[in-house]
């Protein structure tokens, strides 16, 4: 289900974010961004393979790895397994229909 909350994202660079059920975004024009609705439903096939919570925990555990490591936050937030794949693919369309569970693993080993 998508949802326009500007309130939530105002003041951010967030474009939209996944919440599962929910894709959040920050503009109504953003509904019809096909690239951003395809990288939001990555997210919630990658939420569901991981039952919702653990993608949390682990998204969470993961952005902080890459920030001590790192010392940048938008590096951080790139190098996340589960972003790396959404931006990976966000332009394949068809990426959904043919995506093997657990794909995003393949990006944490690279």
């Amino acid at each position: 289900m998508i949802v326009i909350c500007q309130r939530l994202l105002k003041n951010t660079k967030i474009s939209g974010i996944t919440l599962f059920p929910f894709i959040i975004l920050r503009k109504p024009e953003y509904k019809h961004d096909p690239i951003l609705i395809n990288h939001e439903k990555i997210h919630l096939r990658q939420q569901l393979e991981l039952l919702i919570i653990f993608f949390y925990f682990w998204y969470v555990i993961e952005y902080y790895y890459w920030f001590f490591k790192l010392k940048n936050h938008d590096l951080a937030y790139r190098s996340i397994s589960f972003e790396r794949e959404a931006y990976a693919m966000e332009n394949n369309l068809n990426y959904l229909e043919n995506r093997k569970r657990w794909s995003f693993w393949k990006y944490i080993l690279e």
